[in-house]
């Protein structure tokens, strides 16, 4: 029994020396083992905070690119905007003004004959659109014209009637008086006779109530053509004629009876358009 009790306790020994040696070699393992995988997974952990940051920024200069991108696009649109909207601005005020000038527009109408050999001349009247009132300038230039063709017929008065005359030297006819005052104050060509005259394109027909200085007064006294006598009506009811052989150049009044009745119209060549 002492035999088999010492046995056993000598393997009790044994056992428990060895397990008072292996122990603390696999702590030492588990020691050792352990910072590397705790390392290993601060590493790991590290690099993935880093492409998470990484990836971050990037999404987030994107970001601010687009918004600079969206910013500046604005910007350009507002700046199209802004230097547009003076011309449409413009354009809108352009049309305003035309409409307004477009309805401020007076219509007027003109005679218009065409001579034909042997018989009576056909004449059609025409609409004409004139602007309502002209420009100051405008007025001045026929103010000047006309005043200088007054002057001109005035200095005339009492030379004698001269038929087929058309010179202070001689005298003149009734057309030759108005050839002479108007040939040097208007474009166009002034013809050498009443009736030509009472069928000028280039005169507007004006009728009677409507009459200023220096129309053409137009008179059918002998039965020769449409018109065969013409005077420059001077204003007042009143124009200055150079009436027939033996007689001299005069002033009459267009309410006399003779003149009412032989009266055919008138016809204005002093305008904007027509003189020089």
């Amino acid at each position: 029994m002492a035999r088999i009790n010492r046995i056993s306790i000598t393997l009790c020994a044994l056992l428990f020396s060895t397990l008072s040696f292996t122990s603390p070699a696999n702590a030492s393992r588990q020691t050792r083992e352990t910072p590397a995988v705790s390392h290993v997974t601060k590493t790991a952990d590290k690099h993935k905070n880093a492409t998470a940051s990484k990836k971050t920024t990037k999404t987030s200069q994107k970001t601010v690119k687009k918004a600079v991108n969206k910013t500046s696009v604005k910007t350009a649109s507002s700046s199209k905007k802004r230097t547009t909207t003076p011309a449409k601005a413009t354009k809108s005020a352009n049309r305003r003004i035309s409409s307004t000038t477009a309805k401020t527009a007076a219509v007027t109408w003109s005679e218009k004959c065409t001579p034909r050999k042997g018989r009576k001349p056909h004449c059609v009247k025409v609409k004409e659109t004139a602007p309502a009132s002209l420009a100051d300038a405008h007025k001045v230039r026929v103010q000047k014209a006309t005043k200088t063709a007054m002057s001109t017929l005035m200095n005339q008065i009492g030379k004698p009637y001269h038929w087929g005359g058309t010179s202070p030297r001689t005298g003149f006819d009734c057309s030759g008086l108005v050839w002479y005052a108007y040939k040097d104050l208007v474009k166009f060509r002034i013809p050498r006779t009443a009736n030509e005259m009472y069928h000028l394109r280039d005169a507007s027909p004006i009728e009677r109530d409507e009459l200023k200085n220096g129309d053409l007064v137009f008179f059918r006294t002998q039965g020769r053509g449409t018109a065969d006598h013409v005077g420059v009506y001077v204003g007042n009811g009143k124009f200055i004629q150079s009436p027939r052989s033996g007689q001299e150049i005069q002033i009459t009044s267009l309410s006399e009876d003779y003149w009412q009745r032989h009266y055919v119209g008138a016809r204005r060549v002093m305008t904007p358009k027509t003189i020089r």
